[in-house]
């Protein structure tokens, strides 16, 4: 039985409640709450990736500690150049191959920043995702820190209502895009060290990234 939340509930497949959506979402954004929103992968749980409260709010929704960190998604590849200290060419050529989709990529954040994603050691992990809806909230409201939406330890919601059930009130606006994709996680490509490593394989496999980035890509 699913939970009724005391959050609005869009239905992104009908116009009107899509930009009505989009338009509660980003104010709630803003206003540093939480929202659930479709992805290509499962569904999200986001927040204003430089509220450090927010993120403490998204944690806490969890049941979650800072020692993971949250990724953040982004609505365009332009947007990393302000958040990391260097976009390397084998970011690049990845970015160009597989952006918007499945691969996620590990880089130093610009020290400027002032975020509390958890413990990052200094890093950032940054996906564009490939769905209609999350790409316009995020070119909306900017950079978002993005979770699964799903209490730790529990499987990841791969539609609106698993969500509900799992978060309830704890968000303020729920983006109802149907089924999600193939619940396959993303590639994770660390590229903080001197060569790149494959710390998760996932939807891009290494064959995959190995061949766009000119040798092969060795895992952890």
């Amino acid at each position: 039985m699913v939970t009724a939340p005391a959050a609005p509930v869009y239905d992104c497949s009908d116009p009107d409640a899509r930009a009505a959506g989009l338009t509660a979402a980003a104010q709630a954004v803003r206003a540093g709450r939480l929202v659930v929103l479709p992805t290509d992968t499962v569904y999200g749980l986001g927040c204003d990736a430089f509220s450090a409260t927010a993120v403490k709010s998204l944690l806490a929704a969890k049941h979650r500690g800072p020692d993971m960190p949250v990724p953040v998604l982004v609505g365009s590849w332009s947007t990393i150049d302000g958040l990391v200290l260097g976009v390397p060419a084998t970011a690049r050529a990845l970015i160009e191959a597989f952006w918007p989709g499945g691969l996620s990529i590990v880089l130093p954040h610009a020290p400027s920043l002032a975020w509390d994603l958890g413990s990052t050691k200094g890093t950032v992990m940054l996906r564009m995702p490939l769905h209609p809806v999350a790409l316009e909230l995020l070119r909306d409201v900017g950079p978002m820190a993005v979770s699964s939406a799903n209490i730790s330890g529990r499987p990841p919601a791969s539609n609106a209502g698993e969500a509900i059930d799992q978060l309830a009130d704890s968000v303020a606006v729920y983006l109802d895009g149907g089924p999600s994709g193939a619940p396959v996680a993303s590639t994770i490509v660390d590229l903080t060290g001197k060569a790149p490593r494959i710390l998760r394989e996932g939807e891009i496999t290494r064959a995959m990234v190995s061949e766009v980035v000119g040798h092969e890509v060795p895992m952890g």
